[in-house]
């Protein structure tokens, strides 16, 4: 099994080898040396650096775009968060960037043609949002708050490259790491009762 996240001193952080990375380690350096992944992940790191405690996601995801010369941009957001959806298209083409924005929505749906219930609206449409973009050929494409399970399928059905700007949570304000820290919303996470902290 493997279990990082309860490892205590996270000593790969430190240089030193454990046995999770070790057998996979030189099989990655051949992988980041391939042409479009070394690019990426030297912009990405560079970034890091440069924005470290300075930037919010928003300015971190202009100046990857920037860095790796990706101009025509995706956006795959929900109907919810449309206000938000407009908001960060007029930033992006402020930096000059072209952006296609594709609603859930799209196509119009009806729920009942894959036996969902019925609430007022139509279905999401995630394949069709990945295909539209596709057609268009965007550089990478951005989640701004899809579904859970919605933002699976438009990740695998995108071809270009995809990261995730909003997640949805509408409990708690599009902030799911919330339930984590909150210990009300964590204790009510637990399938055990956990003891107080």
């Amino acid at each position: 099994m493997v279990n990082c996240a309860s490892c205590v001193g996270k000593v790969c952080s430190r240089g030193i080898p454990c046995p999770v990375g070790e057998p996979l380690k030189k099989f990655t350096f051949r992988e980041y040396r391939k042409v479009g992944n070394l690019k990426l992940y030297q912009k990405s790191s560079s970034l890091e650096v440069e924005g470290y405690m300075k930037y919010p996601r928003v300015k971190e995801l202009i100046r990857l775009a920037e860095e790796m010369g990706w101009n025509k941009l995706g956006m795959a957001f929900c109907i919810g968060l449309s206000e938000e959806a407009k908001k960060l298209q007029e930033v992006l083409e402020s930096h000059g960037f072209e952006v296609h924005s594709v609603v859930c929505k799209v196509g119009g749906v009806e729920k009942e043609k894959f036996s969902l219930p019925k609430r007022k609206d139509h279905a999401c449409n995630p394949i069709l949002q990945a295909m539209v973009l596709n057609e268009v050929g965007t550089d990478l494409n951005i989640i701004v708050g899809l579904c859970m399970g919605h933002d699976v399928m438009f990740q695998v059905y995108s071809k270009a490259p995809t990261t995730t700007l909003i997640v949805k949570d509408r409990v708690l304000a599009h902030n799911p790491a919330g339930a984590l820290y909150s210990r009300y919303h964590f204790k009510k996470l637990m399938r055990r009762p956990t003891k107080e902290r």
